[in-house]
């Protein structure tokens, strides 16, 4: 009786408050709109936001978990020496992606969505580059758990198996994975370089030097674009960054305990007007990708991500679509919104962290690329035929 007492209580407080602000009661919505799955999970959604017990209470009882059990949340996990997860990054690496009983290995639709994709392009004349990120715990396994070695993930994970797969199917990828732990087994123990950084999900600035530097060689060695004569120099600037783990827990008492972590990147410079790195809509490559091309290159300090790296290491400037989370179907989404930046693309390079394989939004769609448009000689528009076949 005590405690349906308490949970009544809750929500007869919150319709008090909220008539005493001058406000219509929230709880009238179950009223005036159709009970529908979309309208309740509405509903519960702008109540957990504006509930005052839940702004109130939650961060004082999450902080007093933190403090007693360590417990840091649904979407985090505690790691070795400082270092923080993101939890679904974890699950990727330790959850089986199917029943065992199952047969196939269960990348049916991340496959399909590639193939078509890349046939699509292809149909343009255009190459496709496929370039899985390598999550953190899969570098990093040793400050996850001390029973893991730094190279337990080599050869084993289930972005090899997705790898071995997509090139059986004949598609080209660059495998980030072996790349970083080779640089990790090349280092002191003790004193070793990090690739990434230790309370958020990305690499830091040598992570993303070394992930230029491998994808450039690949497509240097394809020979699918010429070489640039645009000159680039680096200029060294560091930032400090909030972990974006951290900032998930959505709680400012757990994350003012720890200290913002400086990264330390290189700036990509043209030498002909001294002005930082700037995309190119109508260069000759396109990169899609999500938060792991953002990272520095859209957010401070700006033009010091991969998509400038890349730039520098192929000698010109790039084109790029980048949806934070989005990499398995949505940044496809938005370049078929603008069929117009395939024109003139020789190559398309396209990357995803690799959890996305399972935990991608909207999953792995096939999404259908429109012809490109072009103006007509009496000022309106038309299609440009590809010879694509136009599927629903």
């Amino acid at each position: 009786m005590c405690f349906l007492l308490i949970i009544g209580a809750v929500g007869i407080a919150q319709a008090i408050l909220e008539v005493s602000e001058g406000d219509r009661p929230q709880v009238a919505d179950l009223f005036t709109r159709v009970p529908t799955a979309t309208n309740l999970r509405s509903f519960e959604r702008d109540l957990e936001t504006s509930c005052w017990f839940s702004k109130t209470l939650r961060p004082v009882m999450q902080d007093l978990r933190f403090r007693l059990l360590w417990d840091v949340g649904d979407k985090a996990v505690l790691g070795r020496q400082g270092w923080w997860f993101y939890k679904p990054d974890v699950r990727y690496l330790v959850e089986p992606p199917e029943p065992q009983d199952s047969p196939g290995s269960g990348y049916g639709p991340v496959i399909s969505a590639i193939v078509g994709f890349r046939d699509r392009l292809a149909q343009r004349g255009i190459h496709l580059l496929v370039v899985p990120a390598p999550g953190k715990p899969g570098i990093y396994p040793d400050r996850l758990s001390h029973r893991a070695a730094p190279t337990a993930y080599s050869g084993r994970g289930p972005t090899h198996r997705l790898i071995s797969e997509l090139r059986q199917a004949g598609v080209e990828v660059v495998d980030l994975f072996e790349p970083f732990l080779r640089a990790r087994a090349g280092g002191s123990h003790d004193y070793e370089m990090p690739y990434y950084l230790a309370r958020d999900t990305h690499w830091n600035g040598n992570g993303v030097r070394l992930a230029a530097q491998v994808i450039a060689a690949r497509v240097r060695q394809l020979g699918w674009v010429p070489p640039g004569s645009v000159k680039y120099d680096l200029k060294p600037v560091s930032v400090r960054r909030r972990g974006d783990v951290l900032r998930m827990l959505d709680n400012p008492r757990i994350a003012e305990r720890f200290p913002t972590e400086e990264a330390f990147c290189t700036q990509v410079i043209r030498c002909d007007s001294g002005q930082p790195y700037r995309d190119d809509p109508n260069a000759s490559v396109l990169v899609l990708g999500d938060s792991f091309l953002r990272i520095y290159e859209r957010d401070e300090p700006g033009s010091a991500g991969l998509i400038a790296h890349l730039a520098w290491e192929l000698g010109q400037p790039l084109a790029s679509i980048v949806n934070d989370g989005g990499a398995s179907t949505l940044v496809r989404r938005q370049l078929a919104d603008r069929p117009n930046l395939l024109g003139g693309k020789k190559l398309v390079i396209w990357e995803f962290v690799e959890r996305d394989i399972r935990f991608g939004a909207e999953g792995w769609k096939d999404v259908f690329l429109p012809d490109p448009v072009r103006p007509s000689a009496h000022g309106t528009t038309q299609t440009e035929p590809s010879g694509a076949s136009r599927q629903p």
